[in-house]
């Protein structure tokens, strides 16, 4: 059975998109952490990130890379802050978090509830700013 991840890439649940080539997928976390955090996943369903076979692997992590850029020029932060914990979903995904201190990356804080209004501003905003 596909990962809830796995459908959103497809289309079939709906998404913030930030950016997508033909092997990795980014869109907005429903529930951040700050405004503007993105996962990134490969489309090719794997549960550990140190199962992708390179140069996957590698080609993943220059894709959130150039999300990353972006997410620093569309959001007002000091750094993006990337964690990959993959406990929660079986599917690996990079987090990337805009940045002013390092409790900001704490998973643990009370996560953001922006309006669909707000995150498809922002996921247009980033969006607007990578470059593939």
């Amino acid at each position: 059975m596909p990962s809830v991840f796995s459908k959103i890439a497809t289309g079939e649940i709906p998404s913030y998109k930030i950016a997508e080539d033909e092997r990795f997928y980014a869109f907005l976390d429903i529930n951040p952490l700050a405004e503007g955090h993105t996962l990134v996943i490969p489309k090719k369903e794997t549960d550990y990130i140190f199962d992708i076979e390179n140069p996957e692997f590698s080609d993943l992590f220059s894709f959130a890379r150039k999300v990353a850029i972006g997410i620093k020029e569309a959001i007002p932060c000091k750094r993006v802050g990337m964690a990959v914990l993959g406990m929660e979903v079986p599917h690996a995904h990079i987090h990337l978090v805009p940045l002013n201190s390092e409790g900001d990356l704490d998973f643990r804080k009370s996560k953001l509830k922006p309006a669909q209004e707000r995150m498809q501003e922002i996921a247009s905003a980033i969006s607007s700013k990578i470059k593939l």
